[in-house]
């Protein structure tokens, strides 16, 4: 039991039950040696180690505080440091309504960070231009910069939001070392006039 001066009913900690661990990608182990490929390493690295970007400008900023505080803790998935320098983040996350102004912005934002990296469009806003279907409002970020996973929801509760990360961990973790290599992948940089 922990010696809490304040606890009113004291509960004994099983503390090898609350610790997991990243499963070890597949391969081949013998004694002393284990081997895998090399992009199941790397993906395994990559997707638990992630630096998110938080570009909030709403309500969904509000959701993400949310995510971040101590009830769902987006840390446990290894999202731990939020850095606000995108030159150190490689995952963008951008929440709320975008206007035609603020577009130019976001992008230079995405182009400063380091390389590779990801989108989540978190809310209706961000994704679709919500419910402002006006002039000045940007009707998707996706019309700027790609996005590789979208978080529904007006504004989208901390489960969704936690959702959406584990499912860009999903595709980090599977993504080929080599994939931005590809003629796919630069045909569609091009398209967005990213070189």
């Amino acid at each position: 039991m922990r010696p809490v001066r304040f606890n009113i009913h004291p509960k004994e900690a099983k503390v090898a039950d609350a610790i997991g661990f990243a499963e070890a990608p597949p391969g081949f182990s013998g004694d002393g040696f284990f081997t895998t490929k090399l992009s199941d390493v790397v993906g395994l690295a990559r997707k638990n180690s992630i630096w998110p970007l938080p570009f909030a400008t709403s309500c969904c900023g509000i959701e993400f505080m949310a995510t971040m505080a101590s009830h769902y803790d987006l840390a446990r998935f290894g999202a731990e440091r939020v850095g606000f320098s995108p030159r150190q983040c490689d995952l963008l996350m951008v929440m709320g309504t975008i206007a035609k102004k603020m577009g130019p912005v976001v992008k230079q934002v995405y182009l400063q960070m380091a390389e590779p990296r990801w989108v989540i469009a978190v809310g209706a806003c961000a994704s679709s231009g919500g419910i402002f279907d006006t002039y000045s409002v940007l009707q998707g970020i996706d019309q700027i910069i790609p996005v590789d996973v979208y978080v529904p929801g007006c504004p989208p509760r901390p489960e969704a939001i936690i959702d959406g990360f584990m499912k860009i961990q999903d595709l980090i973790g599977q993504e080929s070392v080599r994939r931005r290599n590809t003629a796919q992948y630069q045909s569609l940089m091009d398209g967005y006039s990213i070189q």
